[in-house]
C-alpha cells in the first residue's frame, strides 16, 4: 500500500517514521513550507519517502492517507479546496484523521467522503510523544469497519492498542473523553505536589511513595516527576490542552452535560496562557498552584 502522511509535527514525525521502519513508502506533505523536504532528506535511510507540496498531490499517490494537524479548520483546509485530499483522492481511499477534532465536523467530512467514494475514519490518539516515538499509541477509531481492517496493518505500525469504537465521530468523542480525564489528572497531581511542597515533604520520596499504590497515574508518573524536576519543556503544549478543552466544552454544552472539573481545568490553563505560557508542556499547570499557594 502507497501511505500518504500530512502533518510532520512532534506526534506526527515519529509516527511517520515508524510507517517507514515497518516498510511502507510514504509520501509526504507538510503546511509549513520545506518541512516535508527536510524529513524526506533526514529520514531515506529508512525506506522510500517523497516529499510533495499539496495535500492533493498526497492524495493522487496513495492508498491510504493519513492527517495529524491541529484543529479542526485545520482538517478541513487539508481536506477541501483544489489543492486538498477530496481533489485528488482515487474512490476507494482510506483518510485516517488522527488530529483530535471536533465529533460533528468529522461526521460532516466523513459524510463528504462517503459521496465521493472514500472511506473517513476518526483516529485521534493517546499516549504522548513517548507513545509516537516507540510506537505505543492508543487509537480510538471511528468510522467503517471494513475499511478499519484494510487499514490496520498501518495502524499497527504505529500504535499497539486500536479500539473500534462505532460509526464516524466516536473516535474523536472517546479522544475527548481521554482529554477529560487526562486534564483533571493532572489537577490532582498539582494539588498534590503543592500541598507536599507546603508541608515540608521531599518531593521524589512523595512520589516514590505514590506511584506504588492506588492514587498512581500517567499524569503522576510521568507529568509529576517532570514537575519534581522543573522540566517544563513540551512533549504536549498547553496551548493543544487548551484547544482540546475548548472541543470538550463545546461538545459538553451542546449535549447540556456539566463538566465543572474539566471547566475549572480549562480556567487554570488560561492563566498559564496569560503568562505566556501557552508553548510550554502542560505540567507548566503547576506554576500556578504553587503561586496560589504563595510559594
Amino acid at each position: 500500500m502507497q501511505v500518504g502522511f500530512i502533518g510532520l509535527g512532534i506526534m506526527g514525525a515519529p509516527m511517520a517514521r515508524n510507517l517507514l521502519r515497518a516498510g511502507f513508502a510514504l509520501t509526504v506533505a507538510t503546511r509549513t513550507p520545506g518541512k516535508a523536504e527536510k524529513f524526506a532528506a533526514d529520514n531515506a535511510a529508512l525506506g522510500a519517502v517523497t516529499a510533495v507540496q499539496t495535500a492533493a498531490e498526497v492524495a493522487a499517490a496513495s492508498d491510504i492517507i493519513i492527517t495529524i494537524v491541529t484543529d479542526s479548520p485545520d482538517v478541513v483546509a487539508v481536506a477541501q479546496g483544489g489543492h486538498g485530499i477530496f481533489a485528488a483522492a482515487k474512490p476507494g481511499t482510506i483518510i485516517i484523521d488522527m488530529s483530535t477534532i471536533s465529533p460533528q465536523v468529522t461526521r460532516e467530512l466523513a459524510a463528504e467522503a462517503h459521496g465521493k467514494g472514500l472511506f473517513w475514519l476518526d483516529a485521534p490518539v493517546s499516549g504522548g510523544e513517548k507513545g509516537a516515538i516507540e510506537g505505543t499509541l492508543t487509537i480510538m477509531l471511528g468510522g467503517d469497519e471494513i475499511a478499519l481492517e484494510r487499514a490496520r496493518p498501518v495502524l499497527e505500525a504505529m500504535g499497539k492498542r486500536i479500539t473500534h469504537l462505532g460509526p464516524a465521530g466516536n473516535g474523536q468523542a472517546t479522544k475527548l473523553c481521554n482529554q477529560i480525564m487526562v486534564a483533571v489528572n493532572l489537577l490532582a497531581v498539582c494539588e498534590t505536589l503543592t500541598f507536599a511542597q507546603k508541608a515540608g515533604l521531599d518531593l521524589n520520596t512523595v512520589h516514590q511513595a505514590l506511584t506504588g499504590g492506588a492514587a498512581n497515574s500517567w499524569a503522576l508518573e510521568v507529568l509529576g516527576k517532570k514537575m519534581i524536576d522543573r522540566d517544563f519543556k513540551p512533549a504536549f503544549m498547553v496551548k493543544l490542552q487548551q484547544k482540546d478543552l475548548r472541543l470538550v466544552l463545546e461538545a459538553a454544552g451542546a449535549s447540556h452535560t456539566p463538566l465543572p472539573s474539566a471547566s475549572l481545568a480549562h480556567q487554570l490553563f488560561a492563566a498559564v496562557e496569560a503568562e505566556g505560557r501557552g508553548e510550554d508542556g502542560t505540567q507548566s499547570l503547576l506554576r500556578i498552584f504553587e503561586r496560589l499557594a504563595g510559594l
